[in-house]
């Protein structure tokens, strides 16, 4: 019994000694610490911008980073286009159509699209559009999240004009990675709505 109570304190000596002898190693040993997640350095172009006009009632200012083609899904009116930012695997979709006492109906739509988007949401932000100079009305949405559209928008004169607008990425959504990418290309949005005419439309003076 003796012998066995002798045995079982030696081993206890020998586990403490030498979880002792672990902790009082030099200060200079190396302490592995997981590296936190990271993402690649994007560097962005200077703003630029460059006059888009077509046989389209409207035109409007467009990077120079950018490029415009038209929309070749199936159902797509000659007017839908988007522009492309193959840098950042993104685009603006557009879809212009012509009012004919149906404004309602696409504003109603317009807040379909960016509600159903709250579903992997976290916010819903509105900012109002008012050009009375050049009769440009309208709606800009930031959807916060990993959502697949994080800015919409939409254009119109109120009475013949409405353009909607989607900013989409070719990647899977991850807002920790895309969110420096949305802020650049917001700008770039809010640049086109600023210099955005409908064509034939006389102006208002100032």
């Amino acid at each position: 019994m003796i012998k066995q109570s002798f045995k079982s304190v030696f081993k206890l000596l020998i586990i403490i000694f030498s979880i002792a002898f672990v902790s009082c190693g030099d200060d200079d040993d190396e302490v592995f610490i997981p590296k936190p997640k990271g993402f690649p350095r994007i560097d962005f172009p200077d703003k630029t911008y460059r006059l888009y006009d077509s046989l389209c009632p409207y035109s409007f200012e467009i990077p120079t980073y950018s490029f415009i083609n038209n929309d070749k899904h199936k159902g797509a009116d000659p007017c839908w286009i988007n522009i492309n930012f193959p840098k950042y695997n993104a685009q603006i979709h557009l879809s212009y159509k012509q009012v004919t006492n149906n404004l309602d109906t696409f504003l109603s739509d317009s807040r379909d699209f960016a509600i159903k988007h709250q579903i992997k949401a976290t916010g819903l932000d509105e900012t109002i559009i008012i050009r009375d100079n050049s009769k440009v009305y309208g709606l800009v949405y930031d959807i916060g999240g990993n959502t697949a559209s994080n800015v919409q928008f939409y254009l119109t004169d109120s009475t013949r004009h409405f353009m909607r607008g989607a900013l989409y990425f070719n990647v899977v959504p991850n807002i920790d990675s895309l969110k420096i990418v949305v802020e650049y290309l917001r700008k770039d949005i809010v640049h086109m709505i600023q210099t955005f005419e409908w064509k034939g439309i006389e102006k208002k003076q100032k």
